[in-house]
């Protein structure tokens, strides 16, 4: 098993990097959109590699951070999930905030990944939730009333994503009383001390 590879990029195609080890053997390896565009030929990397071994091929994966090699490869142990679309998800935000959408049970968040749907995310949340550690009553349905879907459609209109914005809201005082308005100025004073 390849466990790393260090060498200097050789060639840029899409979605992959091949690597040239000083031995002279060149490896192709899928790796995250941020890190291939940042990647320029001719630089030193050093990456983590994940092996996916099948049938009718062998694919290797390589990540800057041992972090982003074990998520990745907790998420391969979700049923359905494949390299591609761990590596889509891993793609989709740093590593911390991927855990705590799982941790928080914030489905919304793996639906904005592309190729996963609701029932894609209850799943990674519910199989990986009790291996990131996190305890308590899941919340699935990833549904929102109007009043808050207006307050979280005003978040991202500041410039917040939808994500943080659905679990600000989850710290709205239950005071009936509040205006829509009022509510916004609560969660954006909370938003602006994270």
């Amino acid at each position: 098993m390849i466990a790393l590879i260090k060498g200097t990029v050789e060639e840029k195609k899409s979605k992959f990097l091949v690597v040239m080890t000083a031995s002279g053997v060149g490896y192709r390896l899928g790796v995250k959109p941020d890190f291939w565009s940042k990647t320029k030929l001719g630089e030193a990397v050093r990456l983590r590699v994940y092996s996916h071994i099948k049938e009718d091929a062998f694919d290797l994966y390589g990540f800057e951070k041992s972090e982003e090699l074990n998520l990745f490869e907790l998420l391969l142990s979700v049923s359905g999930i494949g390299p591609k679309t761990a590596l889509t998800v891993i793609s989709s935000g740093p590593v911390e905030e991927i855990l705590q959408a799982i941790i928080k049970g914030d489905v919304s968040f793996f639906t904005q990944t592309p190729g996963i749907g609701t029932k894609g995310g209850q799943r990674i949340i519910v199989e990986l939730r009790s291996k990131v550690g996190s305890v308590g009553e899941l919340d699935l349905t990833g549904e929102i009333d109007s009043e808050n879907k207006e307050i979280v459609e005003a978040l991202k209109g500041f410039g917040f994503r939808e994500s943080e914005s659905r679990q600000a809201i989850k710290t709205l005082p239950k005071d009936k009383t509040l205006t829509i308005e009022q509510k916004i100025k609560f969660v954006l004073r909370g938003l602006s001390r994270q």
